[in-house]
């Protein structure tokens, strides 16, 4: 018994007549005619009371109608259940991000539009470290990350997708020497203690200083939060490099002076599975880019 033949039982069942039940199904009457036989040969008995001018259900038919109403209606949800799961419409998200994320904007913006798109969806953001996103990724236990930057020997079933750059600028306390600068060249860093923002196998501060330096470069501290950055700076135990967004962040004693070279920048990435099938998954990141796409249209 298939969903095709319950179908056809269930329109001859409502309107009492072949003739009417095939214009219904856009079927032939013949065609009808023979598939109800071949279900009632199937059930074991006679399912309609044919007359001339209307057919009725036997007692076997009246029951059948019920249970095939029922299964009917639960396979179109299921369909229905099913095809929004692959658009998108239901399931869940899991969002990795790193601290100095969120004060880009960009991953407040993803998921506020995500919702008001995807209502039904539910989101569950998790803070991790750069260097542990990656490989929750490929274990399954995240589904998309955000981070300042990736391990650059990162699998291959990863995709990475730049989405966002931003000048860098150097936090200190308050009441350092430095302070008192509108800007802070790189020259003026080499002899200051570094507190490094480790975010991989290495750090992204420490590599552009030694872009642009050939001295040796003190490191003071090396931590894996952005607010641990801000605190060791904040208490006059060295200076840092963060990016320009980390600005919002206010603590006391704590001063940010951009940095004199401009090419010095910070980059945002989004990353996930290279072959991802979950539909609320692959939703969220073509909405993610597609912010992305507009908001370089617009310039901004």
């Amino acid at each position: 018994m298939d969903l095709r033949h319950l179908r056809y039982f269930v329109a001859v069942a409502e309107t009492g007549h072949f003739g009417r039940a095939a214009q219904r199904l856009h079927i032939v009457q013949p065609a009808l005619s023979m598939q109800i036989r071949a279900l009632e040969e199937e059930i074991g008995g006679p399912l309609f009371v044919r007359t001339s001018r209307r057919v009725e259900l036997t007692e076997a038919g009246a029951l059948l109608l019920v249970e095939a109403r029922r299964t009917l209606t639960q396979a179109d949800r299921a369909k229905t259940v099913v095809q929004r799961a692959l658009r998108g419409e239901t399931g869940n998200v899991r969002v990795g991000f790193a601290g100095n994320a969120v004060l880009t904007g960009k991953l407040m913006n993803d998921l506020r539009a995500f919702h008001s798109h995807y209502p039904l969806v539910q989101l569950e953001l998790i803070e991790m470290a750069p260097r542990m996103q990656g490989e929750a990724i490929l274990a399954g236990e995240l589904d998309v990350g955000y981070s300042p930057v990736l391990d650059p020997t990162v699998s291959s079933q990863l995709v990475t997708q730049k989405i966002g750059t931003w000048p860098m600028m150097v936090a200190m306390a308050s009441d350092h020497p430095l302070a008192s600068r509108k800007r802070i060249s790189i020259k003026s860093l080499v002899s200051e203690p570094l507190i490094l923002y480790v975010t991989g196998t290495g750090d992204e501060g420490l590599a552009m200083l030694r872009e642009r330096t050939d001295k040796e470069l003190n490191i003071a501290h090396r931590v894996s939060s952005t607010l641990s950055v801000l605190a060791l700076a904040a208490a006059g135990l060295g200076v840092a490099l963060v990016p320009s967004p980390i600005e919002k962040v206010t603590i006391p004693n704590l001063t940010y002076r951009p940095i004199a070279e401009r090419k010095m920048s910070a980059d945002l990435l989004l990353f996930s599975r290279a072959d991802e099938t979950d539909g609320a998954v692959k939703a969220f990141l073509a909405l993610a880019r597609r912010d992305l796409k507009e908001a370089m249209t617009r310039g901004d």
